[in-house]
C-alpha cells in the first residue's frame, strides 16, 4: 500500500460504483425502452422497411439520468437478445459536446461501436454515417444513446435548429439499418425536439422529476440506510429524524442523483475515519471538503438552511440582497 492509495475509499468505490438504489423511475425507463425495442424487433423480423423511434429522457442536471441509462444499457446488452440476422442486440452510448459537426459525431459514434476510424479520414459526412449504419447492422447495435444532447443544439433556433434535428431524423430513416435512439439531457431538450414535428412525432418521453419530499422522504431514508448497511455502518439516531432527511434532500437540490452522491461521500468519510457509525459529522465534513463552506453554514447545520439553499443552485448559498 502506498501513500496515494486509501484502502477504505478504494473498497467503498469498488463496492458501490455502478450499483444504483432501485427507484420507480428505473422501472419506468426500462418499460418504455422495452416497448420501443419490442416494436423495433418485430419490424426487423418483418423484413420490410421501417423508421426507428426515439426515447427522450430529460431531467435536471444531477437527477441521475446518465447512471440510470447506463445501468439499463448494461442490462440490455447482458440480455443477449437474438436478432433476425443472428447478431445479439446491443446498445452503445456517447456523450455529446459543443465541438465539431455531424461528420465528427459520426466518427465518435463509430468509436463508441469500437470501430477504429482516423480523425483525418477523407470520407464525406454521408459516407461516414453510412458506415455507422453498416457497422450497426453487422454488430447488432440496434440502439444509440446520445447523452447531453442540449450541447449540440445549444444556441440553435429556427432553421439552424431544424437542420440539427433533421440530422437525428436521418438516423431513424436509414435504409441500411434504422436505429432506436435514446436522447438524454436537461428539460429544455424535450421542448426543442417537439419544435421539429417530423422528429417530435417519433418521440416517447420519460421525465426524471425532482424529489417530491412529502411522498418520497421515506425512500430517501431507505436509500441512506441501504448504503450504510452495505458499508457495514450503523446509522446514528440523529440521522433518522425527519429534520435531517429534509436537510439532506435540500442539500441535494431535491435531485436523486445529487442526494445519492452526498450519501456516498458521507459513507466514504465514515470509512476513512474507521467509524462504525454514519453520523451527521460525516455529512458535514464531506460537504465542507466539496464546497469550502464554513461548517456552521452547511445545510446540515444552518438554522435557515431551507431559505439559503435553493434547488436552482446546488451546493451554493442564496444570499438575500
Amino acid at each position: 500500500m502506498n501513500q496515494f492509495e486509501i484502502k477504505e475509499i478504494v473498497e467503498a468505490e469498488e463496492e458501490f460504483n455502478g450499483r444504483l438504489f432501485p427507484l420507480p423511475r428505473a422501472e419506468t425507463l426500462q418499460q418504455e425502452f422495452a416497448k420501443l425495442f419490442s416494436a423495433h424487433l418485430g419490424r426487423l423480423r418483418s423484413g420490410n422497411y421501417f423508421e426507428g423511434e426515439v426515447l427522450v429522457v430529460t431531467g435536471a442536471s444531477g437527477s441521475g439520468k446518465t447512471s440510470e441509462i447506463v445501468n439499463m444499457m448494461n442490462n440490455f446488452n447482458a440480455a443477449q437478445i437474438a436478432l433476425p440476422g443472428g447478431q445479439k442486440a446491443r446498445m452503445v452510448s456517447k456523450e455529446l459536446d459543443r465541438k465539431g459537426g455531424w461528420k465528427d459525431l459520426g466518427k465518435k459514434t463509430l468509436r463508441a461501436m469500437r470501430y477504429p476510424i482516423e480523425d483525418k479520414i477523407r470520407s464525406t459526412q454521408s459516407a461516414i454515417w453510412e458506415r455507422v449504419a453498416f457497422q450497426g447492422r453487422e454488430r447488432g447495435i440496434v440502439s444509440i444513446n446520445y447523452d447531453e444532447v442540449q450541447h449540440i443544439l445549444s444556441g440553435k433556433e429556427g432553421l439552424a435548429l431544424d437542420a440539427e434535428l433533421d440530422s437525428f431524423k436521418s438516423i431513424l430513416k436509414s435504409k441500411t439499418w434504422p436505429f432506436l435512439l435514446v436522447l438524454s439531457g436537461i428539460p429544455a431538450l424535450g421542448d426543442k425536439i417537439q419544435h421539429f414535428e417530423q422528429l417530435g412525432r417519433k418521440v416517447t418521453h420519460v421525465t426524471f422529476a425532482d424529489i417530491e419530499y412529502d411522498e418520497e422522504a421515506g425512500t430517501i431514508h431507505e436509500m441512506m440506510s441501504s448504503y450504510a448497511l452495505e458499508a457495514r455502518l450503523v446509522v446514528a439516531d440523529d440521522l433518522n429524524s425527519s429534520d435531517f432527511i429534509h436537510r439532506l434532500a435540500t442539500a441535494g437540490a431535491f435531485r436523486w442523483g445529487l442526494v445519492c452522491e452526498l450519501v456516498r461521500l458521507a459513507v466514504r468519510e465514515a470509512k476513512v475515519r474507521h467509524s462504525a457509525e454514519l453520523t451527521r459529522d460525516h455529512f458535514i465534513d464531506s460537504w465542507v471538503s466539496k464546497t469550502e463552506m464554513n461548517p456552521l453554514a452547511t445545510p446540515y447545520t444552518h438554522d435557515s438552511y431551507d431559505t439559503y439553499f435553493r434547488r436552482e443552485r446546488p451546493y451554493k448559498i442564496m444570499f438575500a440582497h
